[in-house]
């Protein structure tokens, strides 16, 4: 299991990108704790009841990565 948030800033194309804890590239602030899971897809489905346009990060979450 890891930890996972959602990053509350929005990136260019639009999205709120779903990171895991100890991503270099997750923000260090105006972040919001997801929970813990066994795999990005739920971290993302839980993103998505606070920002509608959620995806994962392309270098921790490649797997939901999708733009």
């Amino acid at each position: 299991m890891a930890r996972y948030y959602v990053n509350n800033n929005v990136q260019t194309g639009g999205d709120h990108e779903v990171h895991k804890h100890g991503c270099s590239y997750m923000p260090t602030a105006n972040r919001t704790y997801l929970g813990d899971f066994t795999s990005c897809q739920p971290a993302v489905r839980q993103a998505k009841t606070h920002h509608t346009q959620s995806n994962g990060c392309y270098y921790c979450c490649n797997d939901c990565h999708t733009s």
